[in-house]
């Protein structure tokens, strides 16, 4: 544990630390009070790299509270860059500091195993015991692993059986011909049926598949079947081409096929604030044999290519490869001469990319919904937060209103208001308004008087202000509310608008004055969400409009005639339905519900 000092006494130690690191690459690690590791570094140079964190007066918060942690520094030199990564990755593991980044797997994913059996098996398993077998995976995508095993149960009919067989018990005639072997899913090499060389060819071919060597495999199958078939023995020949179809659907339907693709390692990577996720593909021979997407938790606000290198060495070395070749997004500083880091501009190697890159999205995809799903108002929060960085909004957009207009021709012209809290609807804030100054069908006046008492009377009774207004439509409307909220009554809150297209589909957000285009996809969640807003208040205004309007309708009808009050009207509409069956019922039928004398009226008053 490094012993207590003052202030002045540890700047001087760790100075002294500093000045005497190597120019050379290492690791370093940072111990805190407790001499616990709580942060480790690589660096091509030890000593430039452990200064720039006691020389910079400009870094972040975090990195800022790192180094007051800074207690005591130790580090390890190697001989070359790619060794102080690996080191790295393997310290992490063993000390988790703190303020690293994480590699979190979730979960063990399962790997197809051949054993070192006198007679090999080959089956899925979570547990990796290399003395045992030879292991291929692990598959994250479990269909691709089971579609291997079943194309290999198809190809060649291998033991399946537990039992413990070896030469001599196969000499002692120890084993007896199962059930599998009578339906031909054996061939029962434990009583000798099958030669074992014939059972050991199976299973080297059986390896070519798990290591996407398919090209190979299916020209040997070729060439035998064509062999075959001029030794005039057809049965045979018709065999292996069952064979070679079976491996031709598999390797059209699970692998990304290309002659000039050999042997070489495919990377890309996606991130957020919080989490980078990295998808790494291995192809051989042309074909993908090897695919996986992990997850790095952010600790210190690490860079893209930082995380994208520490991605290469982690799965390189996890799955042992050797590739000289590999494939990247965008550049990063070569960090070793034993591979070759390539950013394809087009062709085969482009495609795998871009293959990969549509692997880390829908992981990242996956992810998110299922972080949503356990938590809705964090979608909600994300979304919202999204919508402050696209407009570059001061506050967050927690409360959100839009309106909107409803009239037909100008006659019983109303307005709505809906309010979204937290990207939620909050109904009891929603609001109604009859348009009393206007006439006519003038839709920018009707939203100046909407706005301008919506707002006058928040102010008047000291209510919250939205943080965004939205306007149901293109510049106009938003000027016009611009008009209100600024010139008139001086208040400082973003306006933003939904505009349509030519076929009154909405199609883009607009924001600012002068207004501008906010680029954003129209299937994105953050869209739906605005077009969420603006059904809400679609809707919501022209049930007002409809209920205004049928109450109009009536009161023309009815309201007007005198000795016919709410009562009787109320009598009529629920026996007749509508007015139009009240005029066409006869003078005996109304005396009969309401009487001789108001029947007379009625009928008056309709004429």
């Amino acid at each position: 544990m490094p012993e207590k000092r003052t202030k002045e006494e540890l700047q001087a130690y760790l100075k002294g630390i500093v000045l005497n690191l190597p120019e050379c690459p290492g690791c370093y690690q940072y111990l805190n009070d407790e001499g616990t590791i709580i942060y480790v570094g690589k660096a091509k140079n030890l000593k430039r790299r452990v200064s720039s964190y006691f020389n910079k007066d400009n870094h972040n918060l975090k990195t800022r509270i790192l180094v007051s942690k800074i207690r005591d520094i130790k580090y390890i030199v190697v001989n070359t860059e790619e060794d102080a990564l690996l080191l790295e990755n393997n310290l992490i593991k063993q000390w988790n500091p703190r303020y690293n980044i994480l590699l979190k797997d979730g979960k063990t994913y399962p790997s197809i195993v051949v054993t070192n059996e006198y007679l090999p098996r080959i089956f899925m398993t979570r547990k990796i015991n290399k003395k045992y077998g030879t292991y291929f995976g692990p598959y994250s995508h479990i269909p691709t692993l089971y579609g291997l095993l079943d194309l290999l149960k198809a190809l060649y009919p291998l033991r399946r059986c537990n039992d413990v067989i070896t030469k001599e018990s196969i000499a002692n005639g120890k084993h007896k011909e199962c059930l599998e072997y009578h339906i031909k899913n054996c061939k029962a090499p434990c009583t000798g049926r099958q030669m074992r060389e014939e059972y050991l060819r199976d299973i080297e071919d059986a390896k070519k598949i798990l290591k996407g060597e398919t090209a190979e495999l299916q020209r040997t199958m070729l060439d035998r079947m064509r062999l075959l078939a001029e030794q005039m023995k057809f049965e045979e020949a018709e065999t292996i081409k069952k064979k070679y179809v079976l491996l031709e659907n598999y390797r059209s339907k699970s692998e990304v096929v290309s002659s000039t693709c050999h042997n070489i390692d495919i990377f890309n990577i996606e991130d957020d604030e919080k989490v980078a996720y990295i998808n790494y593909l291995h192809v051989t021979n042309g074909c993908i044999n090897q695919a996986f997407t992990f997850e790095y938790a952010k600790r210190m606000e690490e860079t893209k290519e930082e995380l994208l290198v520490a991605g290469i060495i982690e799965m390189r070395r996890r799955y042992g490869s050797e590739s000289k070749e590999v494939i990247i997004p965008f550049p990063v500083e070569q960090f070793t001469q034993r591979f070759n880091l390539i950013v394809p501009q087009k062709g085969d190697k482009k495609k795998l990319l871009e293959l990969s890159r549509l692997n880390v999205l829908q992981y990242k995809k996956d992810r998110i919904n299922q972080s949503d799903k356990l938590n809705p108002e964090q979608k909600s929060v994300r979304l919202l937060k999204e919508l402050q960085d696209a407009l570059q909004l001061p506050t967050l957009p927690m409360q959100i209103e839009c309106f909107d207009n409803s009239n037909i021709s100008g006659s019983d012209a109303v307005a709505a208001c809906v309010v979204f809290k937290k990207g939620k609807p909050s109904k009891n804030d929603y609001r109604k308004y009859n348009i009393k100054t206007v006439e006519g069908p003038d839709d920018y006046a009707s939203m100046k008087e909407v706005v301008r008492r919506r707002y006058s009377r928040l102010l008047e009774e000291e209510q919250p202000l939205p943080d965004l207004i939205i306007a149901d439509g293109g510049k106009g409307q938003m000027e016009v509310i611009r008009e209100i909220i600024e010139d008139e009554l001086h208040l400082e809150i973003p306006i933003a608008g939904l505009a349509k297209d030519d076929k009154h589909r909405t199609n883009e957000l607009l924001f600012g004055f002068p207004q501008r285009t906010i680029g954003m996809k129209t299937d994105s969640a953050l869209f739906h969400l605005l077009t969420h807003i603006q059904d809400e208040v679609h809707r919501f205004a022209i049930t007002f409009h409809r209920d205004k309007r049928s109450k109009s309708q009536i009161k023309s009808e009815l309201d007007d005639i005198k000795g016919i009050g709410p009562k009787t009207k109320e009598i009529l509409l629920k026996h007749f339905k509508s007015v139009k069956r009240i005029k066409e019922s006869s003078e005996e039928e109304l005396t009969k519900l309401i009487g001789e004398s108001k029947a007379k009226q009625l009928i008056e008053g309709l004429k």
